[in-house]
């Protein structure tokens, strides 16, 4: 029983220990408004639990002499229109000259190899030590063995590696293609999530027009290496879960009593009782996360972390709906399909990432079970090539810990959100008239995985300003955000002793300018601002977004190893460490 003071009577006590009604201000807040504090205004629980897409507008198309039936229709197709052309612009900027350098560049080197040899064994076989100089030699020629080799990452992102070669060759066009293919798709959905997210086509396509010219995303979808697939699947399975917590919340507010007026109420019965049925999208999210940690190990971060905000969503979904529990009537009715729906089929994707090594029987620790080593291991009633996966994992997992070689281009991730150390994929210095070389002083070429400077900088502090609209303001985009981020950067701050690079961060780029997006918004100003509101903070906004064009267009030589003038190329190497 509460305590009960001199100026509580016999009834507030009671009422103090009743339960809330259902939609009802907390206490603190009733009683503050002795002191004249105004309540907010409580909007209709269907809003709050889906929050309506704005109804498009007709009037910039107006603005251009287009008559009003045509602004509608024009206003309407731009939820697809505007991201589609976003798309086609980034598209064409990675796919235009994508065999160039026509070289192996830096990790090209395993992954392409392995590809071609998964297409031709189902296993990663053994290449020439000269194999590189032969894939682009005239003609080329490929120098493979069956011998099994030892590879520490799976198949997944190798066998999307091998469709463009399957389909193009094996040349750096087919190596590079499905790469650059993702990379593009992965900016049409930052278009579309950013859409749901924020609530507004134009804050959308300016995340994605934001990604299509960020360099660490641009250089990444042009070189056949791991990351950017893994990328590619960890933001499809974020936009799943995005549609599912719409979806999810669409069918509570179906089931909620309406008052006389139409509107919906909370009910507790609703809120804590209610089944969420069938919930497709959730277990794509699952299939989704399940191909990112079957490309690498560093999606299962991403496993864990969407997972549980899925199932904070929920809570925060019944509570709003009226539950009296929220939160334990989340984990006895959402948390084990949730639990199903992520990791059990994540699980179950990565098995069958695995088809083409236990199907056959050249792959490296193949038959490991069999072996006495094997035996001894214990287990042996499970399957053999399932102890031998086992152990596969167990080795490459001692592998990926202990690894501590120094590389030039190794860096600390406390450096990566200000681009301390970018990583060099390829670097010539052709002199007058070699290559496209015109300059009497001679040229550089390099590709350079460096993310475009001004974003990024400017991305750390909207990253400052998601953390004050989550922690202070309890907005759930900003949280969705910026577990985006913490997924894809802070795991890798448990392994600062490994040899690790800055392109591993391109894997939360796309949350970086879904931050700086959600900023640009705020900067800009909500709905209802003054027009000298908005207005100063358009112009400041169109500012900032056409310096961060300008700075990718500076660095585009860097980015696709063009030839420049020596000076040229010292003068965008901003910073020692750059070099």
């Amino acid at each position: 029983m509460g305590r009960v003071t001199s100026e509580t009577t016999a009834t507030d006590a009671a009422a103090h220990r009743a339960p809330e009604p259902a939609g009802q201000p907390p206490v603190w807040q009733r009683r503050l408004r002795r002191f004249g504090y105004p309540a907010r205004p409580q909007a209709d629980v269907r809003a709050r639990l889906v929050p309506p897409f704005p109804e498009p507008g007709g009037r910039m198309w107006a603005a251009f002499g287009v008559g009003p039936r045509a602004a509608d229709r024009l206003a309407r197709w731009s939820d697809w229109a505007g991201p589609l052309l976003v798309t086609l612009f980034a598209g064409v900027l990675r796919f235009w000259d994508l065999g160039s350098p026509r070289k192996v560049i830096f990790d090209e080197t395993y992954y392409p190899k392995d590809a071609w040899s998964l297409l031709q064994y189902g296993y990663e076989g053994t290449w020439a030590k000269n194999a590189n100089d032969a894939l682009v030699g005239h003609p080329a020629h490929i120098l493979l063995s069956p011998e099994h080799s030892y590879v520490v990452h799976p198949p997944m992102g190798k066998w999307l590696i091998a469709l463009g070669e399957w389909a193009f060759g094996m040349n750096p066009f087919g190596w590079r293609f499905m790469v650059a293919l993702l990379g593009t798709l992965s900016v049409l959905l930052v278009c579309r999530i950013g859409r749901r997210l924020l609530r507004s086509t134009a804050l959308g396509c300016l995340a994605g027009a934001l990604l299509a010219v960020d360099g660490l995303h641009f250089v990444m979808s042009r070189t056949a290496l791991l990351d950017l697939i893994v990328m590619f699947w960890v933001v499809a399975a974020f936009g799943c879960l995005l549609v599912d917590r719409d979806r999810t919340r669409a069918r509570l507010a179906d089931a909620l009593p309406l008052d006389p007026d139409g509107t919906a109420r909370p009910d507790d019965k609703v809120g804590d009782r209610l089944r969420l049925g069938r919930r497709p999208w959730r277990i794509a999210a699952g299939l989704c996360l399940g191909l990112s940690a079957a490309t690498k190990w560093n999606g299962l971060y991403f496993l864990a972390a969407f997972a549980l905000m899925s199932v904070l969503w929920d809570v925060a979904a019944r509570r709003t709906a009226g539950a009296r529990r929220p939160f334990r009537s989340a984990v006895r009715r959402d948390a084990l399909p949730a639990f199903g729906s992520t990791v059990v089929v994540a699980l179950a994707t990565y098995l069958a990432s695995w088809s083409g090594w236990i199907a056959t029987k050249g792959g490296y620790y193949r038959d490991w079970a069999t072996t006495p080593e094997g035996q001894k291991a214990g287990w042996t009633w499970l399957p053999d090539w399932l102890r031998s996966l086992w152990h596969y994992q167990t080795e490459v997992y001692a592998f990926h810990t202990g690894l501590t070689t120094p590389h030039t281009y190794q860096s600390n991730p406390w450096s990566w959100l200000v681009l301390g150390r970018p990583v060099s994929y390829f670097y010539e210095d052709p002199k007058a008239g070699q290559d496209g070389c015109t300059a009497a002083e001679g040229c550089a070429r390099e590709v350079l995985a460096l993310g475009t400077p001004l974003l990024w900088w400017a991305a750390c502090f909207a990253l400052l300003y998601v953390l004050y609209r989550w922690l202070f303001k309890r907005d759930w985009r900003a949280g969705a955000v910026a577990c985006g981020v913490a997924a894809g950067y802070l795991p890798w701050f448990l392994y600062q002793e490994r040899t690790i690079f800055l392109f591993y961060a391109v894997v939360f780029v796309p949350f970086l300018c879904l931050a700086l997006a959600m900023m640009i918004g705020a900067l800009i100003g909500p709905p209802g601002s003054t027009e000298r509101r908005r207005t100063i903070g358009a112009v400041g906004a169109g500012v900032l977004v056409l310096l961060i064009v300008w700075n990718f267009i500076y660095f585009y030589p860097l980015y696709t190893g063009m030839p420049i003038p020596k000076s040229a190329w010292h003068h965008r190497m901003w910073f020692d460490s750059w070099v």
